[in-house]
């Protein structure tokens, strides 16, 4: 209901703001965009060779998907893996490791803690930046493999099922808060668009931890041109944004800008929501806000205002 009532505008900004934080991220890894105490950002030593081998693989990723070569991505990442490798950029970890236990973390929950009333404000911030981080994310990858029906995504119930799921299990196991990972866009891109897709992966990452140290065999820089790549891709969703109507530009903008410079998806669409409640209010233009947009509004200014 929430993601089906929002504005076009709001979700292909959410893609395309995803985009840029998928672009970020991959050029911080890369070692081409660092930290500045003056600048907040600026450009890292591109003579590195994690620099430039992160560039040659953009251009070659770029170049094979021009040319549609089935498995682009994972013959770029191959190829720097083994590059870096001759080069000695990367070490070597092995192949097969020792898959840990869970007995530490498994059920080690603390319902005393559950009870109070600064838990509370706790549990609140994490419903929603859970639900729109794992929302934001199924917006923008479904966009990007093409499975939006009149900009409503269908079976949506089932995958926020599998999200929840994924939760409870993973706080029983003793992990961090689960969400789908807005990397999962590289599989798209790549071709995936049914849930055998999902299952495949599952079983390849339940595979890793057997495989771990081979898998950590794989530099960052190795990766980051696929994550450029997709976000590339991701953003030509700004183009089906009424750039003419700034009641609709304006808090799109906010949603693709706050993404990358909060370092949050969560955070991008609820400055997204807020700006578009605003502004259609001050624009006499109420009736364009869907009843749930009015909602999730206030939550989140009630969010930002009382925790920061």
């Amino acid at each position: 209901m929430l993601v089906n009532a929002l504005p076009m505008g709001l979700k292909m900004s959410i893609a395309a703001g995803i985009g840029l934080f998928l672009a970020l991220i991959s050029l911080k890894g890369a070692g081409i965009i660092v930290a500045n105490p003056a600048t907040l950002v600026g450009l890292g030593d591109i003579h590195q060779p994690s620099a430039l081998l992160a560039l040659f693989g953009f251009v070659m990723v770029v170049v094979l998907g021009y040319f549609r070569v089935q498995g682009a991505i994972i013959i770029t990442i191959l190829t720097i893996t083994v590059i870096a490798s001759l080069m000695g950029l990367n070490e070597f970890h092995g192949v097969v490791g020792e898959v840990p236990g869970i007995a530490p973390t498994f059920m080690q929950m603390d319902f005393k803690g559950l009870f109070t009333v600064s838990m509370v404000s706790v549990i609140f911030v994490f419903f929603l930046v859970d639900l729109f981080d794992s929302t934001g994310t199924l917006v923008g990858v479904s966009h990007r493999a093409g499975l939006l029906v009149d900009g409503k995504l269908p079976r949506l119930k089932r995958a926020l099922l599998a999200d929840s799921t994924a939760i409870v299990a993973g706080a029983a196991l003793g992990t961090s808060s689960t969400t789908p990972y807005v990397e999962s866009a590289a599989g798209v891109s790549a071709g995936g668009r049914t849930g055998l897709t999902a299952v495949t992966v599952g079983v390849l990452m339940l595979a890793c931890l057997m495989f771990s140290p081979l898998a950590k065999s794989v530099p960052v820089f190795a990766t980051a041109p696929a994550l450029l790549y997709v976000g590339t891709q991701m953003l030509r969703s700004a183009r089906d944004i009424d750039w003419d109507d700034m009641t609709e530009a304006a808090p799109a903008f906010l949603t693709i800008v706050f993404m990358p410079f909060t370092y949050s998806i969560a955070d991008g669409i609820a400055f997204g929501f807020i700006s578009y409640a605003v502004v259609k209010l001050l624009c006499r233009r109420t009736g364009d806000v869907p009843p749930m947009v009015w909602v999730v509004a206030v939550l989140w200014a009630l969010k930002f205002w009382y925790l920061g």
